[in-house]
């Protein structure tokens, strides 16, 4: 082997030459975007308008793709973090088996071809909407509020509210009420979600610096914090029934639902001692809240199409 040839290998980047195609899966987040990309079908299913079967699945196309590049970027500024944590040390960059400017140009370049399909081929509004999405979870919680505030997911959950706005704009063009509150049920939701995770993995955060409200406030304060975002989350879950926006399939699975949400909520605020060592209260409410937004949105969904 010449002397250049060697150079140049020595100069690559470390995992440039490792990294596979479920590296690069795995910077998209593919567990969060099965929920983003749910509700954001939800949003465009629910919408009062039909869209064409291409256009809708280029839509969806263009929510996943989009979504995935805010993850990629998130991983890409948070590598020194994820390293630090257990739960991320496996991840593709603190794993050392992708280098971070592959992983930079990966999530530009995918967001960048997201929000250009759907302006192409959808709409503007949505193009729009998911620009704002992207930016948001990339530039306002990541850079901005993620190391420096425990209320980075009160205000960093509204990123991940988007889906369902953008989804009912690509059906309709425009964004009306029950969009809205779809975006508020997904934004309250986030943290009594993410609250109830941090509370047993909060040695992580912890270790690594991030000021999440169990680590900064204590676990007696995120408990309460929990029941009291609660009580919004279930009256922006129950409101589009009374207001006329849905039917009883989905009022009554928005009540029961809720219901138990709430239920699961004030066990965790209210929990003993002996529950709160092993974290089983939290552990099933983070558990439930997952199921719980499938079943709501799913519940929407077929609520629309008995009214139709």
């Amino acid at each position: 082997m010449n002397t250049t040839a060697m150079n140049t290998t020595a100069m690559e980047p470390a995992g440039a030459a490792t990294a596979e195609w479920r590296d690069f899966l795995a910077l998209c987040k593919p567990r969060v975007l099965t929920l983003v990309v749910f509700t954001g079908l939800c949003g465009m299913l629910a919408a009062p308008v039909s869209i064409h079967p291409v256009l809708g699945f280029t839509a969806m196309l263009c929510i996943t793709l989009g979504a995935g590049a805010a993850g990629a970027l998130n991983q890409w500024y948070e590598a020194d973090l994820d390293a630090k944590m257990r739960r991320t040390a496996g991840r593709p960059l603190p794993a050392g088996r992708m280098d971070r400017q592959s992983a930079l140009h990966f999530g530009v370049g995918l967001g960048a071809f997201s929000v250009l399909l759907m302006g192409l081929a959808v709409n503007l509004l949505a193009a729009a909407i998911l620009t704002v999405s992207i930016l948001f979870y990339v530039l306002v919680y990541t850079v901005w509020l993620k190391r420096r505030t425990p209320q980075n997911i009160v205000i960093g959950g509204a990123a991940g509210a988007f889906p369902p706005l953008i989804g009912w704009a690509a059906a309709t063009g425009r964004v009306e009420l029950l969009p809205v509150l779809l975006f508020a049920i997904v934004f309250l939701w986030t943290p009594p979600h993410f609250w109830a995770l941090s509370l047993f993995v909060r040695t992580d955060y912890a270790n690594a610096g991030v000021p999440m409200l169990p680590v900064v406030a204590g676990t007696r304060t995120t408990r309460a914090q929990i029941l009291l975002y609660t009580l919004p989350m279930v009256a922006a879950a129950v409101a589009p029934w009374p207001l006329g926006l849905t039917g009883a399939i989905y009022g009554l699975a928005a009540v029961a639902l809720s219901g138990l949400f709430l239920l699961l909520s004030a066990r965790v605020a209210f929990s003993q001692e002996a529950d709160q060592a092993k974290m089983k209260p939290e552990r099933r409410l983070f558990a439930y809240s997952i199921l719980y937004l499938f079943i709501l949105f799913g519940a929407l969904v077929a609520d629309r199409m008995v009214l139709a």
